[in-house]
């Protein structure tokens, strides 16, 4: 089965590519506007205190599950989707571990979402591990394996660092200072991670392309104020060069912003009560951040496009305010004033995929206090986005339109925003391609 990378979290083995919104531009459906773009959240039960969440196709039948992992029980939560964007009650998996973070990708390369993770404290050990927990290609999650990290793991990252067509995990560690980089070894398991001095304080790695060269580059949000941009020379070697952001960013996302072809750089603010924007000068350096507010400490961002419109919009899950901040993009990378959608006690991570397989983008925010997942279902659909031919009338020349962006590695073949293209996104366009144009 061929797969594409496309620079998110989600790991996989072929050309990169950038993920950005379709080339067409689409307006808002009819008497949608851009302040209700959004349905009142309906929560689902993840299990006590989710920290972090994400969204993949985790038992293959086209529509995107939620993953959520616990520090506090130290559970992995599957939230399987009943293809109309309800998520049923979590299933959860033990690992023994007080988990910090999480990453969806295919790491053994059998075609379907694993899952990674890391922890400190397993079993009441006061060590540090980076865990694998590999899918049994139902969605049920076989037992953990343990990797050894540096001290404080604070979060991972799923991609091709050396260009062998495997997915490799990268870990930002705040106890040495280091990122510790564990390349697969071709079955799913992993060698000894190898570090790399980072900045102090590092709290979120996420990878992309952000040279152009066609490997995977690495971006740590680091807690003094900045972000680590680390470029990778095709064969794992990494260099480091720092960029100035807001007051302790907590997650950073990658995408092209600007509509350039470049991946440029969002990050959450959590004692800035903003959002950084670091546009990409095409060299993999980065113009100066330029801010934008959003609501009390926003803990996580996202990107995706919300509104429909062909560019990369932000949302940031803010844990004081118990809302999320959706920032509309003007088409440039540069945002209007954030709109405010109410999300539950303390949301603590988010998501963006296509919750309800309608072709639009939906939220998925892990709700720590409540012990849930809120799905806000996007009400602003693209007029029909299995059209790819653009000529208003569902035919076969959609079909081979599909499978000419498929061939060439193009986003607007991601038809179920996973991040990755594979038989999965088939699936998701014939389920768009069988529900017609309204």
């Amino acid at each position: 089965m061929r797969t594409h990378r496309t620079g998110t979290l989600v790991g996989a083995t072929a050309a990169v590519l950038v993920l950005a919104g379709p080339a067409a531009t689409h307006a808002l459906a009819q008497g949608c506007g851009p302040t209700d773009i959004f349905e009142p959240p309906a929560t689902a039960d993840a299990g006590p205190t989710p920290d972090a969440i994400a969204l993949g196709d985790m038992d293959g039948d086209g529509h995107a599950d939620a993953v959520v992992a616990s520090r506090r029980t130290g559970n992995i939560g599957v939230l399987r989707n009943g293809g109309d964007g309800t998520l049923a009650p979590a299933v959860s998996y033990a690992t023994g571990a007080w988990l910090l973070g999480l990453a969806l990708g295919d790491l053994d390369g059998d075609g379907d979402l694993d899952v990674a993770a890391v922890g400190v404290d397993r079993d009441g050990q006061d060590e540090e591990w980076v865990l694998v927990l590999m899918n049994a290609g139902d969605g049920t999650l076989l037992p953990p394996e343990f990797y050894a990290t540096h001290a404080g793991p604070r979060s991972v990252a799923i991609g091709d660092l050396d260009g062998d067509g495997h997915a490799d995990l990268a870990v930002v560690t705040r106890g040495d200072e280091s990122l510790s980089v564990l390349l697969n070894t071709g079955d799913g398991r992993f060698a000894p991670g190898v570090g790399t001095r980072v900045t102090a304080g590092a709290n979120a790695v996420a990878t992309g392309d952000l040279d152009g060269d066609g490997d995977l580059d690495l971006a740590i949000a680091v807690d003094s104020g900045s972000v680590d941009v680390l470029l990778n020379d095709g064969g794992g070697a990494l260099e480091r060069s720092v960029f100035g952001a807001g007051i302790t960013p907590q997650s950073v996302a990658i995408g092209d912003l600007d509509g350039d072809g470049d991946a440029d750089l969002a990050l959450a603010n959590w004692l800035g009560r903003n959002i950084s924007v670091l546009l990409n000068r095409g060299d993999g350096s980065f113009a100066s951040d330029v801010l934008y507010g959003v609501g009390e400490k926003p803990w996580a961002v996202a990107m995706g496009d919300l509104d429909s419109d062909g560019d990369l919009d932000l949302v940031t899950a803010n844990s004081e305010s118990d809302d999320a901040s959706v920032l509309l993009n003007n088409g440039d990378g540069t945002f209007g004033p954030d709109r405010r959608y109410r999300a539950g006690v303390s949301p603590s991570a988010v998501a963006v995929g296509d919750l309800d397989g309608d072709g639009d983008l939906d939220l998925a925010v892990a709700i720590e206090f409540v012990g849930g997942v809120g799905v806000l279902l996007n009400r602003c659909g693209p007029p029909c986005r299995a059209d790819l031919d653009g000529d208003g009338a569902l035919t076969i020349f959609d079909f081979l339109a599909f499978q000419n962006l498929f061939d060439a590695g193009d986003g607007r073949a991601d038809f179920d925003f996973d991040g990755i293209l594979t038989l999965f996104d088939f699936l998701a366009f014939q389920n768009a391609f069988d529900a017609g144009c309204a």
